[in-house]
């Protein structure tokens, strides 16, 4: 077996990889769903839990086919159309990826740690005053009984 049907073979497996992450994880995330509902019982809960699974799974699948596309435009005679394809599916599977990761987490990838950073709990401990339970006021005249 020489090299190009080598590479082209690692290619179609990535492909289908990708398409075969895709098709389990639909079903896994369905799966997951149902099972969060049966436990709960809440609607809202499950369809939040199949659309953050799912778009984990949509994510995965883009990725691995990303690379398919690497390895075949790399291991291919290279061309000036050929790279303007790859770069037009990588360009297109990136906004993808990026608008799916943006509706998961609800806020952009490289915003993300201020939104759930070690800092971020400081500066709302100091904004409290460095307190972290409400305090109360005691009245000088009340007694104990």
């Amino acid at each position: 077996m020489d090299k190009i049907r080598f590479f082209e073979l690692v290619t179609e497996w990535f492909e289908v990889l990708g398409v075969v992450a895709m098709v389990l994880g639909f079903v896994f995330a369905f799966v997951i769903a149902g099972r969060a509902w049966s436990r709960t019982r809440d609607g809202s809960s499950a369809f939040r839990t199949l659309r953050e699974t799912m778009g984990a799974v949509i994510l995965l699948g883009l990725e691995i086919l990303v690379a398919a596309d690497l390895v075949k435009t790399v291991t291919s005679s290279p061309s000036l159309t050929d790279a303007a394809v790859l770069g037009m599916i990588v360009l297109i599977r990136t906004v993808l990826s990026l608008s799916i990761q943006i509706e998961i987490d609800g806020v952009l990838p490289w915003r993300k740690a201020l939104v759930s950073s070690p800092e971020l709990l400081v500066r709302a401990a100091r904004g409290s005053g460095g307190r972290t339970t409400p305090t109360r006021r005691v009245r000088s005249d009340s007694r104990c009984e």
